[in-house]
């Protein structure tokens, strides 16, 4: 496993794009059953799955016992917990979706996805130039 081993922040914005991933499906999900009958919406716990996929707990210690061994965070996949929404409103057919909520959360939610993009794209850009240009001495 490479990721996180030059710098923690590609890891940990790996499992941020992971956990956006899955909370747009949720949310597509929703959306997809707007008009379904029963249906009742879906939350997914975000904020917590990402605190426990980068905590200090899930930081893998290298096998040895030199001091100067990598350390990295483990980037193993995160299983957030997916819920029925306690805040939803049934509708007359019982369907909890309300549409217009489920499409701006959609919109926020790919906002953060392209957020951590960029961050991610950066952070590669700054290795390549240290790796190719700016990490050797002149």
């Amino acid at each position: 496993m490479v990721d996180g081993v030059f710098d923690p922040t590609i890891g940990a914005l790996n499992t941020v794009l992971n956990l956006r991933l899955a909370n747009q499906n949720v949310i597509s999900s929703n959306i997809a059953n707007a008009d379904t009958p029963g249906y009742k919406s879906k939350k997914m716990e975000f904020e917590g799955a990402l605190r426990e996929a980068l905590s200090v707990g899930s930081t893998l210690q290298a096998e040895g016992t030199h001091p100067e061994h990598i350390q990295r965070r483990s980037t193993d996949p995160v299983f957030p917990e997916v819920y029925e929404d306690p805040n939803g409103v049934e509708s007359i057919d019982g369907n909890t979706v309300d549409r217009s909520a489920e499409m701006a959360a959609m919109a926020e939610n790919q906002l953060m996805y392209d957020a951590a993009t960029e961050a991610l794209k950066r952070k590669i850009g700054m290795l390549k130039y240290v790796i190719g240009e700016g990490g050797g001495n002149r």
